[in-house]
Parts: C-alpha cells; structure tokens; sequence
C-alpha cells in the first residue's frame, strides 16, 4: 500500500495497440479509399505549383500580396520568394506550399459546417469541446503511428495528420464568430423576413469572417509547424531538408529548411490576415480600384 502504483493497473496501452489492430484489420480498405479524394487535390496542387516557371508564382504572388494588402507586402512578398529560390529550396517550397495548402482545403471543408453546426448546438459543443480539447493538447508526434498503420507513410498520410492536428482552431474560432453576431441584429434579419439560409450567409457569416479568418490563419500556421514533424513518415518537402540536415548534423542543410519554412509562413501569414481584416475599417472602394487591379481600371479609364 506504501507504493501502490509500482504495478500497472489498467492497461490502456495494450487496449489502444488492440484497439488500433482492430481498426487496420477491418477498416484498412475505408482509410485507404480516403487517400483518393486527398491524393487528386494534393497531385493537382504539386503539378501546378512545379509545372509553372519559378517567375510565374512570384509574379502571381506578389500581384495578390499588393491587391490585398498593398506594395510593402508586395516587396516583402517578392525579396522572400527569390531568398527561397537563390538558397536552392524552391522546389521543396512549391512542395511544402502544395502539403500545406491541401491540409487547410480539407480543414475548411470540415470545419467551416461543423463549427457553424456546434454555433447553433449547445448539446453538441458541450460533447465536442473535450474532443478538440484532447487533439489541441496531444503531442503531434503521438499521430504518426496510427496514421503510419491506417494510410501507410508518403505525402497523403502528412497531409491527413496535418489535417487532425491544424483543424480544432477553425472549428472553435468559426463556432465563437458565429455565436459573437449581435443578437438585435439577428433579430432584425428575422423581422424583414430572412430565411435561415439568407440569416446565416447574408448576416452571421460576414459579420463573423474576422474570427473564421483568424481560425483559417491558425490552422494555417499549424499545418506550416506540422511539415518537419510529418517529415519523419516520409513527408517531402522542406520538412524533409531539416530532418535530413539533423539527421546528418548538417547545420546548414537544416538552415536552409528552416528558412524556407519562416519565409513561407510569414507571406502565407500576412495574406491570410488581410482576407480576415474587418471591412467596416477599410476604405469604400470596390477591389478593381485598388493595387494592381485599381492601377489597370484607372489605365483603362482613360481611354
């Protein structure tokens, strides 16, 4: 009684490891059906992304950085994309971009309608509140094994790992934009006549998009943490050139990686606070009249 815990009681490492046998015997087929829909996005992203001439994407993404936000951003966007390609990691960049950008789809395409479901469910928030709580706290490495036996190792697998791992700030900041909307407004909308689809898509939605871009920015930001990590089931990208660099002691492989990595996360970041920025502190004018669109409208105006 002095030391009662010398001997393991409740073994809940042999339940999961059963557990887990349980699921790979009799529903392998169905985790490797939902490696098709993953593995289309990501090939089509990745082809693009290598098919077009390095000049190409830093031309399109320094337009969208100006028309966003505006040139600073659009400086900024163009000094980090040529450091990425003159330190030779523009190719393991476009991959990374590619991993990353297929997490955050499939991340919106779940957590936009579940946290707009849980906005307008308190019985169903209160149930998955623990669960987001538990996959926000889990260590990320705790993901790879059932991942690594469920799809096996390669790029798709990196991709559903990122996905349950970036995917609980979306759903959580979606959930509280939605439940943020001020009620007299709500009820305004319901006094004219608004239907419940017009209440949430004219009203709640855009009212809410600050919040569900920030959730998108975080899950962003996860999905960009998560790439060295599912570098070790085989993940390729830059991820890949840091685990190599630390699996060889090679500082400087590992460096340039690293800096890939920040450079990536810095224009995905700004850009992706820019959709979230709230428009009631914008200026008045419509999108074609201003960055490099408003530059083209004015050109064109004149004549």
């Amino acid at each position: 009684w002095v030391h009662p815990f010398q001997e393991t009681l409740i073994p809940l490492n042999t339940w999961v490891d059963q557990g887990l046998d349980w699921l790979v015997n009799n529903f392998r087929p169905v985790f490797q059906a939902i490696r098709w829909p993953i593995d289309a996005i990501l090939t089509s992203i990745e082809s693009a992304l290598q098919a077009m001439p390095a000049l190409l994407v830093i031309l399109i993404f320094v337009l969208l950085a100006w028309q966003m936000v505006g040139r600073r951003l659009a400086i900024g966007t163009l000094i980090s994309l040529v450091v990425i390609g003159m330190i030779g990691a523009w190719d393991e960049a476009m991959v990374t971009l590619a991993l990353v950008l297929t997490s955050v789809f499939f991340c919106m395409l779940v957590g936009l309608p579940l946290g707009i479901w849980l906005a307008r469910n308190d019985r169903a928030l209160a149930i998955t509140r623990p669960i987001l709580d538990a996959m926000q706290t889990t260590p990320a490495f705790v993901y790879l094994v059932p991942i690594v036996m469920l799809f096996g190792i390669g790029n798709v697998p990196g991709v559903v790992v990122t996905i349950i791992f970036a995917l609980p700030p979306l759903i959580r900041l979606t959930n509280l934009g939605i439940r943020q909307v001020p009620p007299d407004l709500v009820e305004a909308a319901l006094a004219f006549g608004a239907s419940p689809r017009q209440l949430l898509f004219k009203v709640q939605i855009p009212l809410a998009m600050p919040n569900i871009m920030a959730g998108v920015n975080q899950t962003l930001m996860l999905a960009l943490s998560m790439v060295v990590i599912a570098s070790m089931i085989a993940v390729g990208g830059l991820g890949q050139m840091v685990l190599r660099g630390i699996g060889r002691l090679d500082m400087g492989l590992a460096t340039v990686g690293g800096v890939g990595i920040v450079l990536l996360a810095i224009i995905l970041d700004r850009l992706t606070q820019s959709f979230g920025a709230d428009t009631r502190h914008r200026e008045a004018r419509h999108w074609y009249q201003q960055g490099p669109a408003g530059l083209v409208y004015r050109l064109l105006g004149r004549h």
